[in-house]
């Protein structure tokens, strides 16, 4: 039997199957009709508007698909919520419309319409509904001044400045004065970095210093400020965000004798730090703490130009904060290199000793803080005190009194470059009469200190004629109305394995109230980092180029790795 006959007896004897073929026939035909109609009705679509910011008259191109071949006559373009009328069509394709703007037409949406649907928007801006940015009057934004009081005098004299536009808060505004320094010996020295070096005309200011703690007081209209060690007698100014302010002058007298800051020379700085052997399994999260070079009139100019890699923190109590989580970096090696400029002046100072008054001005912060103990100068050790008081005498002129603390060092103690025990203390040193750099700086600074002279020690490095750096400690003392006053009995003692640009002729005086050039500082006083998590380890590099609490911090957990932190090199002198 055939297959026809077979399904046509089928056909007639199951009546279900009868209906079931029917069913498919209109399912399919309904199935051919809805493809045919979706190919046919396909939704405009737009990939892309030209312009999308114009104004009235411009013409704008709609770029996309399913637009039609011809624009029939329910077929539109909205631009903003209105349509754009008969007579405003261009072209019309199914990929690509172009019209006219109207002379109404506003911010917002286009979209094409279709009988098939609408398109998803796209926006449109109007040119002339653009807020333009107002530039800011000068002439009511700058800062001015109207009147100083006093109008003169010495190194930490309060005064008083009078204006309009200071800013409520000082944040990175400053008061620069002018500079007490003979550049007659310019450097050559260009900087890399865009934006960081200063340039000749800036180091011929000064700004008040915030670790003298100069700024006292700042509002909208008075700033109460000090006059800072370094300025010189000239034009003045207060520098905003918003610009600098008109010049008023002002005059500097240092009634107790001069100082002059000469033969500038550059540097070109290195630091690097190493950690090795990763090995944590857990999160643990070391923060390296870099010190960086500091700024004041001695040396006021101390730039990273480069770093790597980035910092977390370029700047915070005068470090560079890194952080490496160890687990992403287990059995390799992390290298830290931070680029510096910095610029350094000669100091030498002529002082009548006999114009030097004691101190007026005890609650001055300046004055507190550098005369205080902390837990790098033991100052309030009886047993200091009490040396102090037996070297001094009867004299309570401060000058006098901190020179003869030298005197006596440097007649009755010896100088050693390596010392045999490196965690001697100061009540040590009064007992062996023996001590390196590092020992004389902080034994002078606590004499000096448990007298009431306000002394810091100074932490950085020494570079010798053939650019050699090596870690190198001394002190500065401060005289109401003079201000800072260096000392390096080390040098002093010519005890160094060091080579000067130019010897001095008698190193130990010179070396009392005079520094050279060669002397780059990187901690004045002690730095007194807080940790920044709970229960962390950390790590303190005594006797080092920097006096700071935290050099390495680790959050807790097991770990295990090792740094090397590289002495500062001289890359360069200019």
């Amino acid at each position: 039997m055939s297959l026809t006959k077979t399904i046509s007896i089928l056909y007639r004897k199951y009546p279900l199957l009868r209906i079931s073929i029917v069913l498919l026939c209109i399912a399919a035909i309904i199935g051919i009709i809805s493809l045919v109609t979706f190919e046919t009705r396909r939704i405009p679509e737009i990939t892309s508007i030209t312009p999308v910011v114009g104004s009235a008259g411009d013409i704008m191109t709609i770029h996309g698909l399913h637009f039609g071949a011809n624009r029939e006559t329910s077929d539109y373009v909205e631009v903003g919520g209105s349509r754009i009328t008969s007579n405003g069509y261009l072209t019309w394709s199914d990929t690509q419309i172009r019209i006219v703007l109207p002379t109404n037409v506003q911010d917002g949406l286009v979209i094409v319409g279709t009988e098939t649907g609408r398109s998803k928007p796209v926006f449109f801006a109007n040119t002339a509904d653009i807020p333009v940015v107002i530039p800011p009057d000068t002439q009511t934004s700058l800062p001015v001044i109207t009147s100083v009081t006093p109008s003169s005098g010495s190194y930490g004299t309060l005064i008083t400045i009078s204006g309009t536009n200071f800013g409520t808060i000082r944040s990175t505004s400053s008061v620069n004065f002018s500079a007490n320094r003979d550049d007659t010996t310019q450097s050559t020295f260009t900087s890399s970095s865009t934006n960081d070096a200063q340039d000749d005309f800036d180091l011929q200011t000064i700004p008040a210093n915030e670790t003298n703690y100069d700024y006292e007081y700042w509002s909208d209209s008075e700033i109460r400020v000090r006059i800072p060690d370094g300025a010189a007698s000239g034009p003045f100014s207060v520098h905003t965000e918003k610009g600098t302010s008109n010049v008023s002058q002002l005059e500097v007298t240092l009634p107790a004798g001069t100082k002059s800051y000469t033969n500038r020379r550059t540097y070109l700085l290195q630091l690097s730090e190493e950690i090795e052997n990763l090995d944590s399994k857990n999160h643990t999260t070391v923060t390296m703490r870099v010190p960086r070079p500091v700024v004041n009139a001695l040396q006021p100019m101390s730039e990273l130009t480069e770093s790597k890699p980035t910092p977390v923190i370029e700047d915070y109590k005068n470090t560079i904060i890194y952080q490496i989580e160890l687990a992403r970096a287990t059995g390799k090696r992390a290298r830290f290199t931070q680029n510096f400029v910095v610029s350094v002046y000669t100091l030498q100072t002529e002082i009548n000793p006999n114009r030097v008054r004691p101190f007026t001005q005890k609650n001055r912060l300046l004055y507190l803080s550098a005369t205080q103990a902390d837990n790098l100068i033991h100052s309030k050790n009886e047993a200091i005190v009490a040396k102090a008081k037996e070297i001094v005498g009867r004299e309570t002129n401060p000058y006098k009194q901190a020179r003869l603390i030298f005197a006596h060092l440097f007649d009755n103690y010896e100088f050693q470059m390596r010392p045999k025990n490196a965690k001697n203390n100061v009540e040590d040193i009064l007992q062996t009469k023996r001590g390196d750099a590092y020992d004389f700086a902080i034994l002078y600074t606590t004499l000096v200190r448990a007298l009431g002279i306000p002394c810091l020690p100074v932490s950085g490095i020494l570079v010798d004629a053939g650019l050699k750096a090596q870690p190198h400690w001394w002190s500065e003392f401060y005289i109401e109305n003079f201000g800072w006053i260096p000392v390096d009995l080390a040098l002093a003692k010519d005890a160094l394995n060091y080579k000067a640009f130019k010897k001095p002729e008698n190193p130990r005086t010179f070396y009392f109230g005079n520094l050279d050039g060669q002397h780059i500082a990187f901690s004045r006083g002690w730095n007194e980092v807080k940790p920044a998590l709970i229960n962390s380890k950390v790590v303190q590099r005594p006797r080092s180029f920097a006096f700071q609490s935290i050099w390495e911090e680790s959050s807790a957990g097991k770990v295990n790795y090792s740094t090397l932190w590289n002495d500062p090199i001289v890359l360069g002198i200019y």
